[in-house]
């Protein structure tokens, strides 16, 4: 191949990659954009050029405003009621999603988010709010998470970056099922831009089963159908016995596959990129593991002592960014809860509860419906 040819095929691709204006990457930050930055906040809810900071001071206003006046902090956050749904963004145009913050109170088990794309009624995004940002076991509960897509930083800032396209509008809205009110500081940052025709759309599902029946699989995610990419998996895993939890295998069923998958992991550790039990030690009978949080995969143990039932509440993400699961026609993905005892496997029936993230084609079959409120929430002890 020559160099001449090598230098054509460098342009072009460049050229394709960045008709539309996301220049994203170190390499490319420098280049010139057509996109239009935008943002909304409690301070801006429809995201205008130049509307931001704009709330008055009355009876609705942040009290420790009420002396500097228009402009200082006066709408930092929201309220939203018990049983309420609040729509957090609705915007008109072609663009794409890029940044989401979000600090809540209440719940966040029990806050559920959902993403619409144009014109679909049934939601591609339906994650209850701390496991949406791979933090399922509730606030204040770490971990602190460092990956690409998704940043968990001190004390609770959630933060996305997966980009979510949209060709003609988004919706995007926070139900409260808790008892009480909810409060919510949040930003959605966006780009105003042309998309492609072929972009596929952002999805994310939730799964909880506790407990898991003995010898069942836990479904991750299926009844997903067409062309599409699936590019994460987040793990809530409640192990209720002393023993190495992390056993079972991941199965990919895709394009067909029945009984076999096609794609089929060694273990539970193994698929979340560690191994040999996190580094595990026994000390006084008890299991202790090496936690990490990196670009692409974390794990962590949540060491808050009130979480009711299990021995271990673990955490563990895995982001397919660098080799993402292509699929044609449809998509299945399994795991099985299995313990390594005294030289033997042994199934468990723990409690698992997942973030299945992927992108694809619409329309998208209609998700299964979220748990009950006492199915979703992590007991306390008494």
């Amino acid at each position: 191949m020559s160099k001449y040819f090598i230098l054509a095929y460098l342009i072009v691709f460049t050229n394709i990659s960045f008709c539309h204006g996301q220049n994203t990457s170190l390499r490319n930050l420098y280049k010139p954009s057509n996109s239009k930055s935008r943002s909304i906040s409690p301070e801006n809810f429809t995201g205008e050029k130049g509307k931001g900071g704009m709330a008055i001071i009355d009876e609705n206003a942040n009290s420790r405003s009420r002396k500097l006046g228009q402009g200082w902090k006066v709408s930092p956050k929201i309220n939203i009621k018990a049983g309420e749904t609040f729509t957090l963004a609705e915007i008109n145009e072609s663009g794409v999603i890029n940044h989401i913050w979000m600090t809540p109170s209440g719940d966040a088990r029990l806050m559920i988010l959902h993403f619409y794309w144009d014109d679909e009624t049934e939601p591609s995004v339906e994650v209850p709010l701390g496991d949406f940002f791979a933090a399922g076991w509730g606030m204040m509960n770490g971990p602190f998470i460092n990956s690409l897509p998704i940043a968990v930083n001190p004390g609770s800032g959630f933060n996305s970056f997966w980009q979510m396209p949209f060709r003609k509008k988004c919706k995007i809205t926070l139900e409260n099922r808790n008892s009480d009110g909810a409060g919510l500081y949040y930003q959605i940052d966006y780009s105003l831009e042309e998309v492609a025709a072929d972009t596929q759309y952002f999805h994310a599902q939730f799964r909880r089963v506790n407990k898991l029946p003995y010898k069942e699989v836990f479904t991750i995610v299926d009844n997903i159908k067409g062309k599409g990419n699936y590019v994460g998996t987040y793990l809530a895993h409640g192990a209720r016995q002393e023993v190495w939890w992390g056993e079972g295998e991941i199965k990919f069923y895709m394009d067909g596959d029945i009984e076999f998958p096609t794609i089929c992991g060694t273990g539970e550790e193994d698929y979340f990129l560690g191994s040999y039990g996190y580094n595990e030690k026994e000390i006084d009978g008890k299991l202790y593991y090496t936690d990490f949080s990196g670009l692409y995969s974390g794990f962590h143990i949540i060491k808050d002592k009130t979480i009711d039932g299990f021995i271990d509440a673990i955490g563990q993400y895995r982001w397919h960014i660098q080799d993402p699961i292509h699929f044609e026609k449809d998509l299945k993905i399994t795991i099985q809860s299995l313990a390594w005892r005294e030289e033997t496997y042994l199934p468990l029936e723990d409690d698992l509860a997942s973030v299945a993230y992927w992108y694809q084609n619409e329309p998208h079959n209609p998700f299964p419906e979220l748990p009950s409120n006492e199915n979703l929430i992590i007991k306390k002890k008494k």
